[in-house]
């Protein structure tokens, strides 16, 4: 009997050692598996965190593409236009050179044109005496030549009719402007305000055309210049160079103009003429 409870003892002893050591392994494979798990779901914020920096870091690398695509496409495009502007530069600086070598014809043509008018008025001036000076009046003004007549020497008193003695300048006048074949002759009459009226005489319109004409027929008929070349008109009271409050300021308006002009066509046409390279 003492046996059987020996034995007895024995092995519920064994059990209970069994026990104990079967709840300790399961307490440490419990405190393991929660640290696996805080592990497990500290690695899987770790990698939730670096896909989204993945994601991140992906987005940025397509907007740096999408901006160098642009860079490149606006790069190709400034090339393409400056490339253009450069034909349009290097167009606009030959119309530049162009323009200003034809300035400098033009210059050259109003230089000779000036020349020719100085040598005129200096052969008209040096034609005629001090006396026929004291009623003449020679000036060179804007490329054109102005002779003016007095109106006491022309024409006999309150006629168009040209005088004996306005014969002898007008012969000297006519010859200079014989020997300039290429030069167009404008004559101009011009009269004071003082209202005139005759049977063939209406007002001034008409004096002062008159008296264009007789200076034009007698440079045509008695001193034989080209009639093609000549031109009359009259302006009346409305072109003074002085009061016509005064006698002497009305003597000065009464005046035939004699204006010696290049050829508008060959003129224009040694404008047109390209100039020598």
């Amino acid at each position: 009997m003492k046996k059987v409870l020996v034995i007895a003892a024995l092995v519920a002893g064994c059990f209970t050692i069994s026990s104990c050591v079967s709840k300790k392994d399961l307490e440490a494979c419990q405190t393991q598996n929660n640290r696996l798990n805080t592990q497990y779901q500290d690695a899987r914020e770790q990698l939730a965190a670096a896909n989204a920096r993945i994601k991140s870091l992906q987005d940025q690398l397509n907007s740096c593409e999408n901006t160098n695509n642009a860079l490149q496409k606006s790069l190709s495009q400034s090339l393409s236009n400056a490339n253009s502007n450069n034909v349009n530069i290097a167009k606009l600086v030959d119309q530049i050179n162009e323009s200003n070598q034809y300035i400098r014809h033009l210059v050259e043509v109003k230089s000779k044109s000036d020349s020719l008018n100085m040598v005129l008025t200096n052969n008209l001036t040096r034609s005629l005496s001090k006396e026929d000076l004291k009623d003449v009046d020679v000036q060179v003004m804007k490329g054109v030549v102005y002779i003016s007549l007095s109106d006491n020497m022309l024409y006999k008193s309150g006629s168009y009719e040209i005088s004996d003695a306005a014969n002898a300048t007008l012969s000297k006048i006519a010859k200079i402007i014989k020997d300039y074949k290429d030069y167009d002759v404008l004559i101009e009459g011009n009269t004071d305000n003082v209202p005139i009226s005759k049977t063939n005489i209406r007002n001034n319109w008409d004096l002062s055309c008159l008296r264009a004409s007789s200076v034009v027929q007698a440079l045509q008929t008695k001193f034989g210049v080209d009639p093609k070349r000549l031109t009359a008109g009259g302006r009346g009271e409305y072109n003074p160079i002085a009061s016509n409050n005064t006698t002497a300021g009305k003597t000065q308006n009464r005046r035939t103009q004699i204006i010696i002009t290049p050829k508008l066509d060959e003129f224009m046409e040694l404008i047109g003429k390209a100039p020598e390279k």
